[in-house]
């Protein structure tokens, strides 16, 4: 089943982690011949696997998925490049026939493949370790204020505690000698050659706050210490934006000796949890979402039916507007 040139549409699932992203695209999969973008800035990196909720083996067996274990931990990818790559990887889907399904809660990367970003190229190593020895060694808010003295628009946009933000807007303006701003201006993003319908998924907080506790308690007895073990022994270091992430940071205290299993474990928990408010801070401003409420009782096949009749009435639209276009 393929999709004329102007008749691309993709479908977009986003909600905050633990909300049932992955178990809902699954449904939708059963009845529609897709394949999954996973927008998910951890998930592309071998060998976090427990800690970022990969989708189980066998679901990547059935359902082709993209941008999973596409990176080592200690090699960088923006959300420049993954939006540049995402959208030639959709259209190859386009071509193969195939409905792009894009699911994921890093809203940055989203808002890359459906909005465009800048994207600088892969940067400079040696000056980002340099950065983040700085930034370790001295806070984020000492490169905040060279940030504002070399490129003031940006640093408006960035918080004075995004150290990860603050070193690359600096590390672009090392490599080529302009503010981020001003390239952004000169090289603005392309609006996509396709349309998004994208759906947000909810639920009521104490819900969704306890399904984040299952999951966690889950990951401890499917091996998460003994994961973060395994990378740390193959030498990764702990600073790593890769691993300086929920789950794999406070395991790493554990590991050290800073604190005992119980307390790593009520951590993980909590930072989690904090992390899935922040991500549905992010959605509530994003436009254009439909909004789905997954505490309602209704089976996932039938939301999935349900946002499947949404996909074709854009189809039909589509068709609609096309056919008077060409009277």
């Amino acid at each position: 089943m393929g999709q004329k040139a102007k008749n691309k549409v993709v479908i977009v699932l986003a909600g905050p982690t633990g909300v049932g992203k992955t178990e809902l695209s699954y449904h939708i999969s059963m009845q529609l011949s897709v394949e999954v973008i996973s927008a998910d800035s951890r998930q592309l990196f071998k060998g976090l696997d427990i800690g970022t909720a990969k989708p189980k083996k066998s679901i990547l067996k059935k359902i082709p998925h993209h941008f999973i274990d596409i990176l080592e931990p200690d090699e960088y990818y923006s959300a420049g490049q993954f939006g540049t790559d995402a959208r030639l990887q959709i259209d190859k889907i386009f071509h193969r026939g195939k409905i792009p399904l894009i699911v994921g809660g890093s809203g940055l990367y989203i808002r890359a493949i459906l909005d465009g970003f800048f994207s600088s190229g892969s940067g400079d190593t040696d000056y980002r370790r340099k950065l983040q020895g700085r930034l370790k060694a001295e806070g984020s808010e000492v490169l905040f204020e060279e940030l504002k003295e070399i490129d003031f628009p940006v640093a408006k946009t960035i918080h004075p505690r995004n150290g990860k933000r603050i070193i690359r807007a600096l590390e672009v303006y090392q490599n080529s000698g302009k503010p981020l701003s001003v390239l952004q201006r000169e090289k603005p993003a392309e609006a996509p050659n396709f349309t998004a319908l994208k759906f947000g998924l909810t639920r009521e907080r104490t819900a969704l706050y306890q399904q984040i506790n299952k999951r966690v308690d889950h990951m401890f007895r499917e091996g998460l210490v003994e994961e973060v073990r395994q990378v740390l022994a193959r030498g990764y270091n702990k600073t790593l934006n890769s691993l300086n992430t929920v789950g794999y940071k406070e395991v790493i205290d554990f590991l050290e000796g800073k604190i005992d299993l119980e307390t790593c474990v009520e951590l993980v928990k909590r930072n989690t949890r904090r992390y899935a408010k922040r991500q549905m801070t992010w959605f509530r401003a994003e436009k254009n979402l439909h909004w789905l409420n997954l505490d309602e009782g209704i089976p996932l096949g039938d939301i999935a039916e349900k946002i499947i009749n949404e996909y074709w009435r854009e189809m039909n639209k589509k068709d609609i507007s096309e056919a008077k276009q060409n009277r």
